[in-house]
């Protein structure tokens, strides 16, 4: 599923912006990265896959500052697509809720049986 991820760093410099950009490209899925807001201190990426939390984790490691923003699916149209003109049928739209059931196992704590045997009853001794 493409995604956009909108990601709020403290790039002050070129050289934290290079960085961002460095470590934003080599994350694995990322098609398309930009520069956003009006101080240019948000950076859009665009991808298949992106994981956003482990990207936002890697940009705090490698330039500082990193704030999640947006996470949002990336709609394609296509040109043989229709109008939504409102009479699609509501559960197509909807993925169905299933629901998963555990049956509960009560179980008892498990008890360990040892056999203590007396020393001196299984000695050869003749004294005794």
């Amino acid at each position: 599923m493409k995604q956009k991820v909108v990601i709020r760093l403290s790039m002050n410099d070129e050289k934290s912006r290079k960085k961002a950009f460095k470590t934003v490209v080599g994350h694995a899925g990322v098609e398309s990265t930009a520069l956003q807001g009006k101080e240019k201190d948000q950076i859009e990426v665009v991808g298949d896959g992106i994981d956003a939390v482990k990207l936002a984790t890697l940009l705090r490691k490698n330039v500082g500052y990193a704030e999640l923003l947006t996470v949002s699916p990336v709609g394609e149209k296509k040109d043989g697509d229709k109008k939504d003109d409102g009479n699609k049928d509501p559960s197509s739209t909807q993925p169905p809720v299933v629901w998963s059931t555990h049956p509960y196992v009560y179980s008892s704590v498990p008890h360990h049986l040892y056999q203590v045997r007396d020393p001196y009853e299984d000695s050869n001794c003749t004294i005794m």
